[in-house]
């Protein structure tokens, strides 16, 4: 058996988002001017602009970058601890979304709620097929 430990950087700045933000529809920001755009490729492409104030203002040697965690906004996720804190803002925002964002579509067989659609359509493509081969195969 394999187990994971998990460390955070003890020097790392944690960052708690409000729900809103995280349910925002530009997902991806600009971590230096704070725009949002709705796809990944589009942030990087802004941020070509920034490349030259980059340049200007030069960090001296004793200035030192902090590593930026984020930690989930619902206190009774296991994501609210800081020691389980998730690396980038794309996966903090994921997850709210996924975990804890409005379940718009329903299994009819099931009643199970779903936040993402392609997850909900995954689960309808083979909703009962497993359950009904499980049945076929112990009653032969």
């Amino acid at each position: 058996m394999v187990c994971y430990v998990m460390y955070m950087d003890l020097d790392a700045e944690v960052i708690t988002l409000s729900s809103k933000t995280l349910m925002m529809t530009n997902r991806f920001l600009c971590e230096i001017c704070r725009k949002g755009f709705q796809r990944n490729h589009n942030l990087q492409l802004h941020k070509r602009g920034h490349i030259l104030s980059w340049k200007l203002k030069q960090r001296t040697k004793m200035e030192v970058v902090r590593k930026k965690v984020y930690v989930c906004s619902e206190p009774t996720c296991v994501h609210h601890d800081p020691a389980r804190a998730l690396g980038d803002l794309t996966k903090i925002k994921k997850h709210f979304n996924q975990n804890h964002g409005e379940k718009k579509w329903k299994c009819d067989k099931f009643s199970k709620k779903y936040t993402v659609q392609s997850d909900w359509k995954a689960h309808s493509k083979n909703c009962g097929t497993l359950f009904a081969d499980l049945l076929a195969s112990t009653s032969s």
